[in-house]
């Protein structure tokens, strides 16, 4: 049961209650400061979610699982991962960038640290290994080409 949790949206939540938490559960007085992070946030926020669609659609368009650690069908290079291997991943941390901005908490942001260092050893380069094993030389050309993150 607690394997299937072991998913990065998970660990985003987690770690954005870790954010809410820090900022005193949204007990912050609504100062300038807190204003004038609102709307940054709320803009990283939203661009976190439509990169993380878009990069949903490349999957779907490729047919292969999004789902971390299963066995890949095809390589997706299309759509944001013509950019960034890991868009999905990029996105999860902006989410939780904006998500600090917007409680008005920056000292959360110090929360990326760790939750950047979940990701990559928890997904991203278990992952790595899967699609080097299962889709090989084409996936070595591309992990040629294209960045781990941006």
């Amino acid at each position: 049961m607690l394997m299937r949790l072991d998913l990065p949206p998970v660990w985003l939540v987690l770690f954005m209650a870790l954010a809410w938490a820090s900022s005193g559960g949204g007990a912050n007085p609504s100062g300038a400061w807190d204003t004038a992070l609102l709307w940054p946030g709320r803009a990283l926020v939203l661009l976190g979610i439509l990169l993380a669609i878009w990069s949903a659609i490349a999957f779907r368009a490729a047919r292969t699982t999004i789902i971390p650690k299963e066995r890949p069908s095809a390589l997706v290079e299309t759509g944001p991962y013509q950019y960034s291997r890991n868009p999905i991943y990029v996105a999860d941390l902006m989410i939780l960038a904006g998500w600090c901005l917007t409680l008005g908490a920056p000292l959360a942001l110090i929360l990326l640290a760790p939750f950047w260092w979940v990701l990559q050893t928890r997904f991203i380069l278990p992952e790595e290994e899967i699609l080097t094993e299962d889709l090989g030389e084409p996936y070595l050309d591309y992990k040629s080409r294209v960045r781990r993150w941006l």
